[in-house]
């Protein structure tokens, strides 16, 4: 059965918003995330349990059925794939990238993603240090720790990020805060929580709000 680019989005989006919260997904945390509103976020809930994609009970939210999640995952890693292939083999640069990858990723053809996945060497993680899925759907697992919510003196490699949008990469390529970066913790201020650290030989300073977002794994 083929599904529509935005029935596949939604997907995507339960799938995300479930790693977050651990749990059923409320329809206002849906309407929240894709902006529109929570009526037209249960229109499409019902055709996807109509499709037996979720779990849907009206005002307790909804969780994605095993054949949804196996559809949200394999969105997940054709995302992935081409966001690799998009910076490694073409150049892009790792802000400029998400747009044409939420593009790619509904091409349907199982050979094409294979192929992909062999042309690129198996790779485990995106541009953004996510795992890829592999054809099962298993991730690799990633130890990483938020840095705000490292101390003083500790130290670690910069190996993901969970904010993926332009300005906020951007923000971190001017600062020279990219994968794979050494980083040592130099002060944490306690009236913001912003954090002085040093990155290569050179301090800087940043905000508790970018370093919510910054993964290091210690």
């Amino acid at each position: 059965m083929t599904h529509s680019f935005t029935e596949e989005n939604y997907l995507k989006i339960i799938y995300h918003l479930s790693q977050r919260s651990a749990g059923t997904v409320q329809t206002n945390t849906i309407a929240d995330e894709i902006q529109t509103k929570p009526a037209s976020v249960t229109d499409m809930l019902k055709k996807l349990s109509d499709k037996k994609l979720v779990n849907y009970v009206k005002y307790q939210g909804v969780t994605l059925t095993a054949k949804g999640v196996e559809i949200a995952v394999n969105i997940v890693r054709k995302h992935r794939l081409w966001e690799v292939f998009l910076v490694d083999k073409l150049n892009f640069k790792w802000d400029e990238v998400h747009e044409i990858a939420e593009e790619l990723e509904h091409i349907n053809s199982p050979v094409l993603v294979e192929r992909l996945d062999k042309f690129l060497g198996f790779p485990k993680k995106d541009p953004h240090g996510d795992p890829i899925p592999d054809r099962h759907g298993i991730f690799e697992t990633l130890q990483f720790t938020k840095m705000s919510k490292l101390q003083t003196g500790d130290k670690g490699i910069v190996v993901g990020v969970s904010e993926h949008s332009s300005a906020y990469l951007k923000h971190l390529e001017k600062l020279g805060l990219t994968l794979g970066k050494h980083i040592e913790i130099l002060e944490v201020a306690d009236f913001d929580g912003s954090v002085e650290l040093n990155v290569s030989n050179e301090k800087l300073n940043i905000s508790r709000e970018v370093a919510r977002h910054i993964l290091i794994k210690k």
